[in-house]
């Protein structure tokens, strides 16, 4: 049974914080149509290579916008606010989300008010960079630098980092996810809808955890420190024959199998009996590492330490992931109608009914307006109306 099938979401929405969000929904099997600006609509439509041989459906865009619909509306003009104050009331909206900067919420008449009158039970959603009180723009990596991710990212001795996905953008979404499950399950039990304000920097620090509370707690440096752990050792990236594996040995008890093991006989030392010896001398015990590791394949290393129930994994190519047996059963797909194209997608946090009976097979990614006709021609607007607005430059 589909719970979320009679769900519609309306987004105002554009790069990639938001558009995760709503394809995070559209996975659930939520009806999710994107609102966009007539002349300028989605920037990351123009991004990447241009996969298809037409304008607004490069690459980059097709990541994350498969199972959604698309209109494109100019609320800036009074016209384009009456129709989509019509869209909230006749498509019944159960969710309004946008990633605009507050200062325009009133102006293109977008705001939790406005569309509560027209709609008391809306749950409404606004994801900024700072909170509602700030109209700063944010971009990821700018979220990174000031939440301190980037401080705790690279080598010890190397400039700071980003991270190699976008956790600002990825990891507000995902929390946002919660927070509109939450919601509609407020408006389930007391009927009533919901305002959520939701900061991509307050997300992004969230994830502090142990940086803020032991920098605070011990008045101590919390920083990069490359591919090794802060209180655990030998935990590492080290090179192979043919390689790298990344090893975690997290106790003491399994140091002793690790170094019980011929090839690592000779770091079977005293000082390295317990963690805090291999800690004290991290650096010389993984240049010693290194040297014998760099003798043996990653497979040849995988298999001795899954045999000794060790963790360890090798550092795989985006090939090798999406090959991953454990990945591939679950990978999603979407085949362009038009071109025949078809693009894999990575897999859901879990995968869905709705995702299973569509045989894991989403609706390609909508093209710049291409459900005008079918949303507006819904609410009454004949294709004479509708030529006319666009021709006006409402839609």
């Amino acid at each position: 049974m589909d719970l979320f099938k009679n769900i519609t979401i309306l987004a105002l929405e554009q790069a990639t914080v938001l558009p995760y969000l709503t394809y995070r929904l559209a996975q659930d099997g939520m009806k999710v149509i994107r609102l966009e600006h007539p002349v300028y609509g989605d920037p990351n439509r123009m991004i990447g290579d241009n996969v298809l041989g037409e304008e607004r459906m490069n690459a980059y865009f097709l990541c994350i916008n498969a199972g959604k619909k698309a209109l494109t509306l100019n609320l800036a003009d009074a016209e384009g606010r009456n129709i989509f104050h019509s869209l909230i009331k006749e498509l019944n909206v159960d969710i309004f989300a946008t990633n605009q900067l507050p200062r325009n919420y009133e102006k293109l008449g977008i705001d939790y008010n406005t569309l509560k009158a027209l709609k008391p039970d809306i749950i409404w959603l606004g994801v900024t960079g700072f909170g509602p009180d700030s109209n700063e723009a944010a971009y990821d990596p700018i979220l990174q630098a000031r939440s301190g991710m980037m401080e705790l990212t690279g080598e010890a001795e190397g400039d700071p980092q980003v991270v190699g996905i976008p956790l600002p953008d990825m990891g507000t979404s995902e929390h946002s996810y919660g927070l509109l499950m939450k919601a509609l399950f407020k408006r389930q039990v007391t009927g009533e809808g919901s305002c959520i304000n939701m900061s991509m920097f307050e997300s992004s620090v969230s994830w502090m955890t142990v940086p803020i509370t032991l920098s605070t707690l011990l008045d101590k440096e919390i920083t990069r420190r490359g591919n090794t752990h802060e209180f655990f050792c030998p935990v590492s990236v080290y090179r192979t024959s043919n390689g790298y594996v990344y090893m975690a040995v997290g106790n003491d008890r399994q140091w002793k199998s690790m170094v019980s093991q011929e090839m690592f006989k000779s770091l079977d030392r005293p000082e390295y009996e317990k963690n805090a010896g291999r800690i004290k001398d991290v650096e010389n015990l993984n240049r010693s590492i290194n040297e014998i590791t760099r003798n043996y394949t990653s497979e040849e290393l995988i298999e001795l330490f899954n045999s000794l129930t060790l963790p360890i994994s090798k550092i795989k190519t985006i090939p090798e992931v999406v090959a991953d047996p454990l990945v591939e059963r679950r990978l999603l797909f979407s085949q362009d109608p038009v071109t025949q194209t078809r693009i894999t997608l990575p897999p859901p946090p879990n995968m869905t009914s709705f995702l299973e009976e569509l045989g894991r097979e989403l609706p390609f990614p909508p093209r710049f307006g291409e459900h005008n006709r079918e949303i507006y021609g819904a609410l009454g607007y004949s294709d004479q109306e509708l030529d006319d607005l666009k021709e006006r430059g409402v839609i």
